[in-house]
């Protein structure tokens, strides 16, 4: 289960405002990773669910965060079911991030009080991303919907 509060988790996100991300399928190059990010004076980190047996390697990951760096806050991004969510969330996932916005998602990460970040990219999937509770709502692609949509749509859904 999550060790952080969902607010301390919000708290740090704010603070830092960023969050980096990044997957690797060699647990000990990982762990390296985790810990030149938090040396770098990060307290967040997002891995990516993207390869085989990911599961278990974060759950490894989480202990040797636990145990390794105070203060760091380990999150789970690119997951498209509920199942994936609780798998992670079971294994210490301390928050919760959505390619695309997925309803069931939100259920799991709303009851066991974890935040989670919803991938939208209409207006219409903000709003609903904030129907359902959202923390965060993360712009997905970033890279095709850009700054002139972020400018557009603060004046309807600040």
């Amino acid at each position: 289960m999550a060790y952080y509060s969902k607010y301390t988790v919000l708290n740090q996100l704010f603070n830092d405002r960023l969050v980096p991300l990044f997957y690797h399928s060699d647990v000990e190059v990982s762990k390296k990773i985790i810990a030149a990010c938090y040396h770098g004076g990060s307290r967040l980190l997002e891995f990516t669910n993207r390869g085989d047996f990911a599961v278990e390697q974060f759950s490894e990951l989480s202990k040797y965060v636990l145990n390794e760096l105070p203060g760091m806050i380990l999150g789970v991004g690119s997951l498209t079911d509920a199942a994936s969510a609780s798998a992670y969330i079971m294994r210490g996932a301390n928050f919760i991030v959505t390619p695309t916005l997925k309803k069931d998602i939100a259920k799991v990460c709303n009851r066991r009080k974890i935040p989670w970040m919803a991938g939208c990219g209409s207006l219409t999937e903000i709003n609903k991303a904030e129907e359902y509770g959202a923390d965060i709502i993360k712009l997905f692609p970033g890279t095709t919907l850009g700054p002139s949509f972020v400018k557009a749509i603060l004046a309807p859904q600040p």
